[in-house]
């Protein structure tokens, strides 16, 4: 066996060990040992998204260019540092990605925004938004629920879109059909 085949093996063991050093030495807050525990697990749990989500795949939000501004980034744990959703070019309507009903609009902090449940456990947000749908009203994929506003974390020219399964943020991209493929290109004279 290489040692690159059983790295993967000693991974897991690597980091048994690491939990323990930290659990033992002095000066290691237990909360750091503990979030260091769960990190592999919160990052695993918010970013796989089953493709028997209601809806699948998912209406893109906007229409035009489909482009990926700022990425969806993992917290460490439940409240630590990330980016619980993607940042999507946008101008103008904004549309449902998948059929669901208007669960919430209005003003959270300083940004307008509107969120549906689609059922099955998933809940999209979508901010900044104004919009004159109330909760309850119906709607399908690809119809207008509003037009893009400004206000909150997301970019002027951006659109926060969020999606939460049974309560927990995972990574929207993946509903939105196949990611295109890498391509390699050579970069460098022989």
């Amino acid at each position: 066996m290489t040692a690159s085949a059983a790295s993967p093996l000693r991974r897991p063991r690597r980091m048994l060990m690491l939990l323990v050093a930290m659990l033992t030495l002095p000066g290691v807050p237990q909360g750091a040992a503990a979030a260091y525990a769960s990190a592999p697990v919160a990052r695993a749990a918010a970013t796989a998204v089953a493709p028997d989500a209601p809806g699948y795949p998912w209406h893109w939000p906007v229409a035009g260019r489909r482009a990926v501004i700022l990425p969806f980034r993992a917290p460490a744990h439940e409240y630590g540092p990330g980016h619980r959703g993607m940042d999507i070019a946008a101008e103008g309507e904004v549309l449902a990605p998948a059929d669901g009903v208007v669960a919430f609009r209005g003003t959270v902090v300083d940004r307008p925004l509107i969120t549906i449940d689609h059922g099955g456990g998933y809940v999209t947000t979508l901010e900044p938004v104004t919009s004159e749908l109330r909760p309850g009203d119906a709607v399908a994929a690809g119809e207008s629920v509003g037009a893009l506003a400004v206000g909150g974390h997301a970019a002027r020219g951006t659109l926060h879109v969020g999606v939460r399964v049974d309560g927990r943020y995972v990574n929207p991209r993946g509903l939105f059909g196949d990611i295109p493929r890498a391509v390699l290109l050579p970069c460098c004279d022989r």
